[in-house]
């Protein structure tokens, strides 16, 4: 799924937090002080994904930044989407072997750092830079797309702040414990949904579809399986077509359910989640018979893709309930 905000140029104003320039200076003078007592020490594998609250958000990010990219995960416990997010930002924040740091933030417990950086829906990665903050996307993205960005953040750390990374080694000991990295998961369905994914990372869709709907005939609530198909459809649906046409067709027939139907699955793979929902709202109060039910199903298909515990699928339920009745 293309993530949003991919630019490396925005800057997120964090004064409310330190004003820019403050941790931005802070930042330059822990530098300093690092390369003075002979760079930073050595941290171990588990170090690299660590949680973040308010109280320890200047210390483990805004300082930190100053040796290393810290990428960040605004994630929260009923968020399906994190869920699927999450696991792939810690594993390669230990494939990356200490070129980035992994911060995971608790929206639901750090309320005032989530409005600070303007997050309006997650999953949310940002990262912080020598003190100054840049969005990275928003939604769900497939692992390639993910390392692209990844890639580009570590090449602006070292040419634009000369910040090289921490020095790992595996034989170091934790100063987080090893439940900071999550563990690999172990199931009787782990192999096919490992290959579900790197079917998607391939660009292999109707694979990807394939192995999920394998996992569903075995296990039918399998919540993993489930968003996954429903992603994988998605991007499916998306991959044949020309979205200038799309958009062209739905802004010139409003009440074309198909036409709608098109530009919604575009909308939401460009992450505005919202976008998507109001325009199939929209067509279901236009239509009626098989094309009213057409769009509602692909609505539904839609709320899946999100994760039916987010905020926006729950207010788009009952605005496509005032729409039908």
């Amino acid at each position: 799924m293309q993530p949003r905000n991919m630019s490396m140029s925005g800057v997120v104003d964090l004064a409310a937090v330190k004003a820019a320039q403050e941790a931005k200076a802070k930042a330059e003078q822990t530098r300093a002080e690092t390369a003075r007592q002979g760079g930073a020490g050595a941290v171990s594998p588990a170090d690299l994904v660590i949680d973040v609250d308010e109280a320890g958000f200047e210390r483990e990010v805004l300082q930190r930044s100053a040796e290393v990219p810290v990428v960040i995960d605004f994630w929260a416990e009923w968020c399906q989407p994190c869920k699927q997010l999450s696991p792939v930002l810690e594993r390669l924040a230990v494939e990356y072997n200490g070129r980035f740091l992994l911060a995971k933030i608790d929206v639901d417990a750090n309320q005032m750092l989530m409005q600070q950086f303007g997050v309006q829906g997650i999953p949310a990665v940002f990262a912080v830079v020598a003190g100054q903050a840049l969005p990275l996307f928003q939604g769900a993205a497939a692992e390639t797309q993910i390392r692209q960005t990844l890639d580009q953040l570590v090449q602006v750390a070292e040419e634009r702040f000369g910040l090289t990374g921490l020095n790992v080694d595996p034989d170091a000991e934790s100063g987080a414990g090893p439940e900071a990295v999550a563990a690999d998961p172990v199931g009787p369905y782990d192999a096919l949904l490992e290959a579900a994914v790197q079917a998607l990372d391939a660009g292999d869709f109707g694979g990807a579809v394939r192995a999920y709907q394998s996992v569903l005939a075995e296990d039918p609530g399998n919540s993993e399986a489930e968003l996954g198909l429903a992603q994988a459809e998605l991007l499916q649906r998306v991959g044949g077509m020309d979205p200038q046409q799309v958009r062209k067709d739905a802004a010139e027939r409003p009440a074309d359910a198909q036409a709608q139907i098109a530009a919604a699955d575009l909308d939401l793979v460009g992450g505005h989640v919202e976008d998507a929902f109001g325009r199939l709202i929209d067509t279901v109060r236009r239509t009626a018979g098989e094309d009213r039910d057409a769009v509602r199903l692909r609505l539904l298909e839609l709320f899946e893709v999100v994760g039916p515990e987010d905020p926006r699928v729950s207010a788009a339920r009952r605005a496509l309930a005032r729409a039908l009745f």
